[in-house]
């Protein structure tokens, strides 16, 4: 069994507790690890340690801790392939994505916020009484990132290095899900030769070690990705201590596709948009929206694209689709799918669990990709998020129909449509209620650009200068001349 350590102050340690949890191989079934189960003592003693590492960060030139990025993207890079395999065993995800999407976004995050350290700018306004004003920004000193087991690198690095490259130390804390890639970055940033407090990162239960990083009074800002229910208990605990929140959370997200769509372009972009990462992303379209004259043809070229995903062993190349990421998880999708059913939906294909043919995997957790049709918009399974490679179908007639339905769920993250009709494409763009709404495409991403959700969907916004700013406290100085 590997055994994962806390980085702290520039130390990796076992928790004060000396307390242990299994980290689970999803695809096998198995424990292959143990992490520890940190308390307030661990994260008493990494605030301390970010403390004293706050005024040296802080006043080193933006290029120096630009280098300190790069050099941890360096090193992930080089061993890119190590990582990879590495993301796939702890989420169960197929090893072909973690290589090509997981692990180079997570470099590029990096890189991103290395160039944005030095080209972070404020404003100035000049009065006609004789008086400029100027902004400064900056760090708040200590702020937390709490990440999410679905991308576990991927979205660590996007709240690290924004708040790194800001100024500021951090309290990282991964999903105790998927540690994994957590715990080698503390290794690398030990190589790297990163100052000692200014990255820590604590392994444990949401409930203690999550907890004691939310209430402590010197963690000025937290930034997390998660579930709804989560974000707002954070949001309930962080309220009385007036905290700075970034709360990126759930989604029941729609794919509208209209009859003018290009078709196969379409089908093969919903059906990536519902089934990538099983469905265990948060932008994912699992609400797939089709205008009633294009639906018959639709929904048996989308049911046979989905049929031909195959489930196996995400070390295989030839894996579509890999392992869901806990038992839990998998019972919480099968009672899902079961649900639908008890509503009247029709599964057209997949709905049950899936068994794979390599005996490493014969007790993963997998689940056949599943479509289904036939229930009402408003029932529990278009409402509630699963989180899961589950997909619904519903017709429309005309665009007031289809934003009725897109909006009509307490969530707002992000939304995908369809349909060689530009001014339709701005018209009902404008009108979605979403954080994010992609055209003709489906998880384009611009570093650049804000990220976030409205509604249950969460507070804030991150990427691009809306990152810089959130890890960053304004102070506006005039000056009369």
């Amino acid at each position: 069994m590997k055994e994962l350590r806390n980085l702290i102050g520039g130390e990796l340690r076992a928790g004060a507790r000396q307390r242990w949890f299994d980290v689970w191989e999803p695809a096998a079934g198995q424990a292959y690890a143990r992490a520890p189960e940190s308390g307030a003592e661990d994260v008493e003693a990494a605030v301390e340690a970010a403390q004293g590492a706050f005024p040296g960060w802080r006043d080193l030139p933006a290029a120096d801790r630009a280098r300190w990025l790069n050099r941890l993207a360096d090193l992930i890079e080089r061993d890119l392939e190590k990582f990879a395999h590495a993301e796939s065993c702890d989420t169960g995800k197929p090893l072909s994505l973690a290589r090509s999407l997981d692990i180079p976004r997570a470099i590029s995050n990096l890189r991103f916020f290395a160039g944005a350290a030095t080209q972070f700018a404020s404003e100035a306004h000049a009065m006609e009484t004789g008086a400029i004003n100027y902004t400064l920004r900056q760090p708040h000193g200590v702020v937390a990132g709490i990440s999410p087991w679905n991308l576990p690198l991927y979205l660590l690095t996007w709240k690290i290095a924004p708040a790194l490259a800001a100024g500021n130390c951090v309290i990282a804390k991964p999903s105790e899900v998927t540690p994994l890639t957590a715990a080698m970055l503390a290794e690398l940033s030990i190589e790297a030769g990163l100052p000692n407090g200014v990255l820590n990162i604590l392994h444990g239960r949401g409930a203690e070690v999550g907890n004691a990083v939310v209430t402590h009074p010197q963690v000025r800002a937290i930034s997390f990705t998660g579930g709804t229910a989560t974000g707002r208990h954070i949001a309930a605990a962080a309220a009385p201590l007036f905290k700075k929140l970034s709360l990126e959370l759930g989604g029941k997200n729609p794919s509208l596709v209209f009859a003018d769509c290009d078709f196969e372009a379409t089908v093969e972009g919903t059906v990536r948009a519902a089934f990538a990462n099983q469905g265990e992303i948060c932008l994912c379209g699992s609400r797939v929206l089709v205008e009633r004259s294009l639906y018959a043809r639709f929904r048996d070229a989308f049911a046979a694209r989905v049929r031909a995903l195959r489930v196996g062993d995400p070390l295989e190349a030839e894996t579509d689709q890999g392992a869901l990421v806990s038992a839990a998880h998998l019972d919480k999708v099968l009672g899902a799918i079961q649900q639908a059913r008890s509503e009247g939906g029709r599964v057209l294909c997949g709905g049950e669990r899936a068994r794979v043919a390599s005996a490493r995997c014969r007790d993963g957790w997998f689940v056949q990709p599943t479509v289904i049709e036939g229930l009402d918009a408003s029932c529990r399974t278009n409402q509630e998020e699963i989180f899961g490679p589950v997909a619904t179908l519903l017709p429309f007639d005309g665009e007031d129909e289809a934003l009725e339905i897109a909006n009509g769920t307490p969530y707002g993250l992000a939304a995908s449509l369809w349909s060689r009709d530009n001014s339709r494409c701005h018209r009902v763009s404008a009108r979605l209620e979403a954080g994010l709404v992609w055209v003709n495409t489906w998880m384009l991403r611009d570093l650049r650009t804000p990220m976030g959700g409205v509604k249950s969907s969460g507070v804030g916004r991150e990427g691009g200068f809306e990152a810089m700013r959130f890890f960053t406290e304004s102070r506006n100085v005039c000056v009369k001349y």
